[in-house]
């Protein structure tokens, strides 16, 4: 597959540098010694982690940006925070700059950028069409992660749930095996500090992306399908069309594990390696025995007709265990023994996001997720009812969830309403704010109150909250001892999670003081 980025030396410029999956290319290019600048109108520790391994970087999305790479020009205004030291943790501590200062001709990159955009760069983007006037090379984000999997022999997860779990478990299988490998996720991982790394070897594992059609470009060694559902209605009018980019990424890969646990895997995608939780299917590597405990799974794996032995990871849930499963495919395929992989996934430690335990106070579980799709709602409380009560020392009866939803996109809640009210059996309350746009236009055809009609037409207990505000203030008054509160979505909804602690734990101090001057 023909892709003409240019890996020599030229720079890059990304436009929007501090999303996900484009901070993720710009780290690795980065750490690669190659020139990389960006622009983002927020700084935040992914773009501060960016400069600290030499990216430059702008704090707005400006023409102007552009005079970076003007030679005759080198008197370009650093406006971003300056990074002052990184701690032995990998936390890093920054400043702003007081005064602009000016940057050093001899660090000014010669030659024209290879400018870097996804598809949430609007094309009136002043930056982009200055980039376009000034006949500069511009690149999706996923031609140049599709150039960067030619570069390497690469393992690519794709699916519509799952990938973020999967290509980070496989990426970790692979740096615990001693085979040292790079990393892009759209996920941040502790285990490498971020959403990337620069390894040393030639393996590049690589969290492939469906949702604007992108995933056909990728052509990897290895490709990895989890499953396949329609979740982006902006995108695609039809399941069909979604198996279609499915099977043109399937014709790319030299070879294809996929969960056969999936119908429409099974019946239309033509795989080399299949995988499945379910013995009868006949898959290359399936368990039995499975047992899932409040603090972790355990099942034997079998490859074909012969008992490889027992796996145990501390990721909760049978959506998990499949993940891990195909972990083990990849692994297998690679030639790793078994011990080592067992070994590797049972000090997995998850994503955040994915059932991120944030934090604990005053009998209460704090629990952020990522989920924002009925499917993956209907998994991620299924998780939390296994582990419930038993991990905080409760009875199942005395032991609520507290679903916190912000539904994401306008097209997706539209689409799948049906499908989200009947998502939230397994919780005992569920609050609801509005629908989280992410860029979309708001065509008036679905509102977070029809969204709360239509889960209360199966649940008892749903509450709606219009604003991220009033969900925090009516957290504050309905969480109880006990309680495991699971905040559901895409969205910004995350960001009270620290606002709701707060309250709680302060409430705790004051109820200790009062005790202790009774006392």
């Amino acid at each position: 597959m023909p892709n003409n980025v240019d890996f020599s030396g030229k720079p890059f410029h990304f436009i929007g540098i501090g999303g996900i999956g484009m901070s993720a290319l710009a780290y690795v290019l980065a750490k690669r010694q190659l020139p990389v600048s960006g622009s983002d109108i927020r700084s935040t520790h992914i773009t501060r982690r960016l400069q600290s391994v030499g990216a430059h970087l702008f704090r707005k999305q400006d023409a102007t940006n552009l005079e970076f790479f003007r030679a005759a020009n080198p008197s370009v205004y650093e406006e971003m925070p300056t990074v002052i030291g990184i701690s032995a943790n990998g936390g890093i501590s920054c400043e702003l700059s007081k005064s602009h200062s000016l940057i050093p001709a001899e660090k000014v990159p010669l030659g024209l950028p290879q400018v870097i955009c996804s598809t949430a760069i609007n094309p009136f983007n002043s930056e982009y069409q200055a980039a376009l006037e000034r006949g500069y090379p511009i690149f999706h984000r996923s031609d140049l992660l599709a150039a960067l999997i030619q570069d390497y022999q690469s393992v690519a997860v794709a699916g519509t749930h799952g990938k973020t779990t999967t290509s980070s478990l496989i990426g970790y299988l692979l740096l615990q095996a001693g085979l040292d490998p790079t990393i892009i996720v759209g996920g941040e991982v502790d285990a490498w500090e971020g959403n990337a790394r620069l390894g040393d070897s030639p393996y590049l594992v690589a969290e492939a992306d469906e949702s604007d059609g992108s995933l056909a470009k990728l052509a990897p060694q290895i490709g990895v399908i989890t499953n396949i559902e329609l979740d982006h209605p902006d995108h695609y009018e039809s399941l069909e069309e979604v198996i279609g980019i499915f099977e043109t990424f399937a014709e790319h890969c030299q070879t294809l594990v996929g969960c056969i646990d999936c119908e429409t895997v099974k019946s239309r995608i033509k795989l080399t390696k299949s995988y499945s939780l379910r013995r009868d299917l006949g898959a290359d590597y399936s368990v039995d025995n499975v047992n899932y405990q409040p603090y972790g799974t355990s099942a034997r794996v079998w490859e074909g007709d012969t008992v490889l032995g027992e796996l145990h990871l501390k990721l909760l849930g049978k959506h998990n265990l499949s993940n891990a499963l195909a972990a083990v495919a990849v692994g297998r395929h690679l030639g790793l023994k078994f011990d080592v992989i067992k070994s590797a996934i049972a000090t997995f430690e998850g994503a955040k996001r994915r059932f991120e335990l944030r934090g604990k106070c005053k009998g209460m579980s704090f629990v952020d997720d990522y989920a924002h799709h009925p499917s993956e709602i209907q998994a991620t409380l299924a998780a939390a009812r296994v582990r419930g009560g038993e991990t905080l020392g409760l009875q199942s009866d005395q032991q609520r969830i507290v679903a916190i939803f912000q539904p994401h996109r306008y097209s997706r809640t539209l689409t799948f309403l049906p499908e989200f009210a009947e998502a939230f059996g397994n919780a005992d309350i569920v609050v609801l704010t509005d629908i989280y746009s992410a860029g979309e236009p708001n065509l008036g055809q679905i509102t977070g109150p029809q969204v709360r009609d239509a889960i209360a037409a199966h649940h008892k207990r749903v509450y709606y909250q219009p604003t991220l505000e009033s969900v925090t203030e009516f957290l504050t008054q309905i969480l109880q001892p006990g309680d495991l509160a699971l905040f559901l979505g895409a969205g910004n909804l995350n960001q009270i999670i620290p606002q709701v602690m707060e309250f709680y734990q302060k409430s705790d101090n004051d109820s200790s003081r009062a005790l202790s001057q009774k006392a």
